[in-house]
């Protein structure tokens, strides 16, 4: 374990770094709770400290309740030394947020003792962060594709919607559908439909840059959200997103399989908060065309906040694609 050691007395500071460092622990020490605090902001945060009660600067339960005010730092073990002995005394240091404490003067075996308890908290609490992290991975996630599922791309984009108009910059979105699905799975059966699903968005992921986000929006839809990106940006990723879905076959075992993507695209530059419903109405407005004009193609609609109709404000660029 990493173990960090604050004690203004010498002796005692040498004889519990020496025989931790025996036992195989990695271990800093200070001579005073200042010193501590510094080293404790610059991190990596130590599983366990062990602090002296009375120090310059800075002491024990001080130092104890400035570690327990940040709530962003992984849970560190504290043990308070000290050579108060009294019921009242002992209950500050447990209330200042320390989990155990040791007298002075005190045997190195129960030190050792402490400090396997110590570990078995710590483990603990890291196994607690582990498994809440994989469950909110999995609330996120969607279980085929392994992308963000319904309910995490809406989130995303009601965030990042946020965030444009805080920064004042433009959102792009793309809502993309997989051409006649329904027959992948007819004729050659949904393994191979959450196959094509699965490298289709494997194949999208790859064209988005790291801050992008995509989630399944439906069962074959897909939606992508590309903050501080332009209309002509967002095009030009949606045709790429097109070549790298459709150029390639999907090979299954014998079965080379060619599948094509429509895609609409809109993007939001107003000064102000817009409902989210209204966005996607957009871009599926822009999908519409494609899906009417032969598919396998990205269109872009132009978004106006004040259109009654999300179909209504529908322009394209010179830089729409078919095939």
């Amino acid at each position: 374990m990493r173990i960090l050691v604050v004690d203004d007395d010498p002796l005692t500071l040498h004889m519990v770094v020496y025989r931790l460092r025996q036992w195989g622990h990695d271990v800093i020490s200070c001579t005073d709770g200042d010193t501590a605090w510094k080293v404790l902001e610059r991190g990596p945060v130590p599983n366990v400290a062990i602090l002296d009660w009375m120090m310059p600067g800075i002491d024990g339960p001080e130092l104890c309740q400035r570690v327990r005010g940040r709530s962003d730092w992984p849970y560190m073990y504290i043990v308070m030394l000290t050579g108060r002995n009294n019921s009242e005394d002992l209950i500050a240091g447990l209330d200042a947020g320390a989990d155990d404490y040791l007298t002075k003067p005190f045997h190195l075996g129960e030190l050792d003792a402490r400090l396997r308890a110590g570990k078995r908290i710590v483990d603990l609490q890291n196994e607690l962060i582990s498994a809440r992290e994989t469950l909110r991975i999995q609330a996120m996630q969607d279980p085929l594709t392994q992308i963000l599922n319904h309910g995490a791309i809406m989130d995303t984009l009601l965030r990042e919607i946020d965030r444009a108009y805080r920064e004042h910059q433009p959102l792009s979105l793309i809502l993309a559908d997989l051409d006649g699905f329904k027959n992948v799975n007819d004729s050659y059966g949904h393994v191979v439909g959450d196959r094509v699903l699965v490298e289709v968005a494997r194949r999208m992921r790859h064209c988005l840059r790291s801050y992008d986000a995509i989630g399944r929006y439906g069962g074959e839809e897909f939606l992508m959200v590309l903050p501080n990106s332009e209309a002509t940006q967002a095009v030009r990723l949606a045709e790429r997103i097109r070549v790298a879905v459709s150029q390639e076959p999907f090979r299954f075992r014998n079965l080379d399989l060619t599948v094509t993507v429509s895609q609409g695209v809109t993007t939001w530059t107003e000064p102000y908060p817009i409902p989210i419903e209204r966005l996607i109405q957009s871009a599926d407005g822009a999908l519409y065309l494609v899906k009417n004009s032969g598919r396998n193609g990205v269109e872009y609609a132009r978004f106006d906040v004040h259109a009654e109709d999300a179909y209504s404000p529908i322009t394209t660029l010179p830089t729409t694609s078919k095939q």
